[in-house]
């Protein structure tokens, strides 16, 4: 199944985006540490040009402390990107945003202040990131996405001036992958994605990366070999059983993904480098083999002809 959802109000704050990039000194990206790749705005790299940019893998704490170092080490290989782990329950680590800032914009700060703009898809937390940086209530949060509805200029106590913009997401999620993670994340909201197939790509992910996870606490001694049957003894162990002992997919479906997204699996990431870098690469041969396909179909018909 391919995910896909863009709201009017997504397309109105992608053209916001464009406009306003070439007019300011910073990008703050706030990405979902368990997913960085799929959480990130596929537009930035192609409009900043030169403009430092700062990623912010929030949510850390949920994620897989390994995994967030290798994105780290991965995304500070691009000249001009800061890459730094934080979680909204470390106040002081997010306003440390602040100095990280001002040492990456070369120029007089006390003549000018520092103009950046802080982007971040739905349900990431950069809200109540906004809320910390500027030590008071600006921004309103939600635990559900797309909540920044337009766009607002915030000047923080240092003087610097935040644009913050409306999180949304974008036409087309590549690779396909990337939609089933953030609807495992929450990123995509709930009434438009089918909860049974999202859990079950969650379900032969967790299986393959994080076995001794789904061991612990769901209190499993042996691990089935695939998804379906996983999903069928976490509905015995979680009592969401219909009558003829069949299972409750839905229901199940439910608990496994809450599971995830409040930690109660543990610190588990959804991606990491090297996963993205294979995906992408099936991905570019599969265009390039469409390419062939309708050029092929092209001299055809000029044959005919």
């Amino acid at each position: 199944m391919a995910i896909n959802w863009f709201p009017g109000h997504m397309h109105k704050a992608r053209k916001e985006i464009k406009k306003v990039i070439p007019e300011v000194d910073l990008i703050i990206e706030v990405l979902d540490a368990r997913l960085p790749f799929s959480s990130g705005n596929p537009l930035v790299p192609s409009l900043r040009g030169d403009t430092p940019y700062i990623k912010v893998l929030n949510k850390s704490d949920l994620a897989d402390p390994v995994v967030t170092q290798q994105w780290q080490q991965h995304m500070e290989k691009e000249k001009g990107v800061k890459a730094i782990a934080t979680t909204n329950n470390q106040p002081d680590k997010v306003r440390g945003l602040l100095p990280l800032a001002e040492s990456m914009v070369n120029r007089n700060l006390e003549l000018k202040p520092l103009r950046a703009m802080i982007l971040g898809i739905p349900n990431v937390g950069k809200s109540t990131m906004i809320n910390t940086l500027a030590n008071r209530i600006i921004a309103k949060t939600g635990n559900v996405p797309a909540v920044t509805r337009q766009q607002q200029r915030i000047k923080l106590p240092n003087g610097m001036i935040l644009l913050d913009t409306p999180g949304f997401l974008w036409p087309k999620l590549e690779p396909e992958a990337c939609g089933y993670r953030l609807a495992i994340s929450g990123a995509i909201k709930d009434a438009v994605i089918e909860y049974e197939d999202i859990a079950y790509f969650a379900a032969e992910y967790f299986l393959k990366a994080y076995p001794e996870a789904l061991k612990q606490r769901f209190q499993i001694h042996d691990l089935p070999d695939n998804e379906i049957e996983l999903m069928d003894v976490i509905a015995q162990r979680r009592n969401c059983m219909r009558r003829g002992g069949i299972a409750d997919t839905h229901k199940v479906s439910e608990i496994l993904l809450n599971e995830f997204r409040s930690g109660g699996l543990g610190r588990l990431s959804l991606e990491t480098p090297d996963i993205i870098e294979h995906e992408i690469e099936v991905l570019m041969a599969q265009k390039a083999e469409e390419e062939d396909r309708k050029d092929a179909k092209k001299t055809s018909r000029k044959k005919r002809r």
